[in-house]
């Protein structure tokens, strides 16, 4: 028996370039010419590839080309790729807000799709009015939006501005609402974009296990696009890279986030990251990062045997009376593994004079598992609010000496006496 639910076949999508509009009346005359004589769009043959980060002379550009894909029923299938590869184009042709260039698409049952936040909510109605008015785009009966409204508020957390007007909700609790209605179609398949970013904790880890459940219980179809890597990982059983408009892997989860990974990240150049204040206006900014190891001399890479340290040099043009000082060590999927605090004691402050410092911190090995690792950087004044955060500001490699290591679970390892006793 055929499990296949959703069937992509040569989608391609090709736009053009430069103000909107079909083109020059040449263009149309010409197309409407082949038209009538039965022969493709001539302009079809020709277009840039889509890389966001080179120039191209051509009016026109593939954001896809010759996407050939199956999905199975209950499948959660986790497309993943750099901003621009595609993603979001794919999601919408799945989802018939446009259509695609070249190409069919075969998909049995009804498709639900959130793309972006508050799409079809209008900010002068209130939540519950907004509830029916996107359930009906979504194809459900105002009878069957009643029977689960109850449930349906209950799920977005938004009891409280149920009856208040959508245009007083912050973006996080828009996307809520828009979520909850969504996941209550019970669709038989379900398009999920990176809005669950726009949420806080709480809400992502409600929504990907609400996924899980709409799969695993159900059997629904889901695909889910995210640049959060662990969440793909935990939640997908399948994975499809897209690079330039192009399908370039598919795999399961795992595999399709390390090629995703490894393809996307370069060798690092320097293992020093200096900061300017070219106006010297800020009260407080950090001016110089880099990773020392035992050699005494900069690398980008750390092997597991070997300890290094982190020097950070910053300036404090005023008297800092509450500062506080974090680094933090992020691993290729944007997880942090390694939280440091720099307090007298943890989460309380220091008096920081005015004038140029240095702080150095060693990180003893074997701690961090091999693999690639991002640091952030953050100095605040407790007493304004005001912060100088400098996010994933250098980046290295723990290479490693001892294979079996690379096999264990966890991102440290963190050596500590084992006492036995015997009883």
């Amino acid at each position: 028996m055929n499990n296949t639910i959703l069937k992509i076949e040569n989608i391609s999508k090709q736009y053009r370039l430069g103000l909107v509009g079909t083109g020059t009346l040449s263009h149309d005359l010409n197309r409407w010419w082949h038209k009538i004589r039965g022969k493709d769009d001539p302009y079809l043959k020709i277009g840039a590839l889509n890389d966001r980060t080179t120039s191209s002379d051509s009016e026109y550009v593939w954001a896809l080309k010759d996407i050939n894909f199956d999905v199975a029923k209950g499948d959660i299938v986790g497309i993943i790729g750099k901003n621009g590869a595609g993603k979001s184009t794919l999601l919408k042709i799945l989802s018939r807000v446009t259509g695609p260039t070249t190409g069919s698409i075969k998909s049995k049952g009804r498709i639900a799709s959130l793309l972006e936040v508050g799409t079809g909510f209008h900010p002068e109605l209130t939540g519950r009015e907004n509830i029916y008015i996107n359930g009906a785009i979504l194809g459900m009966s105002k009878a069957e939006i009643t029977s689960k409204i109850d449930e349906i508020v209950a799920f977005s957390g938004c009891e409280r501005y149920i009856d208040t007007p959508t245009k007083r909700y912050s973006s996080g609790m828009t996307v809520r609402l828009a979520f909850a209605v969504a996941a209550h179609l019970e669709p038989d398949i379900l398009i999920v974009d990176e809005v669950l970013s726009v949420g806080d904790a709480e809400f992502q880890k409600k929504a990907i296990g609400k996924m899980q459940d709409i799969s695993n219980s159900d059997g629904r179809t889901v695909l889910f696009v995210s640049h959060n890597m662990a969440a793909v990982k935990s939640l997908c059983t399948r994975g499809i890279v897209l690079q330039n408009g192009k399908s370039v892997f598919d795999g399961t989860s795992t595999e399709a986030v390390d090629f995703y990974l490894n393809s996307s990240v370069g060798e690092e150049t320097s293992s020093v990251k200096k900061i300017n204040d070219f106006q010297n206006k800020k009260p407080f900014f950090i001016t110089e990062v880099s990773i020392i190891t035992s050699d005494k001399k900069g690398r980008t890479y750390v092997y597991t045997n070997e300890d290094f340290w982190i020097k950070i040099k910053y300036k404090f043009n005023e008297i800092i009376r509450k500062c506080h000082m974090t680094l933090v060590f992020k691993d290729q999927t944007g997880e942090v593994v390694l939280f440091l605090d720099r307090s007298d004691y943890y989460k309380e402050y220091y008096v920081a004079k005015k004038g140029c410092f240095e702080s150095t911190i060693k990180i003893p090995n074997p701690l961090l598992k091999p693999g690639k690792y991002y640091i952030s950087i953050g100095l605040a004044n407790q007493d304004t609010n005001k912060n100088a955060h400098e996010l994933d500001i250098l980046s290295f490699t723990i290479k490693d000496v001892d294979s079996l290591r690379d096999s264990r679970e966890g991102a440290i390892f963190l050596p500590v006496p084992w006492e036995i006793t015997e009883i």
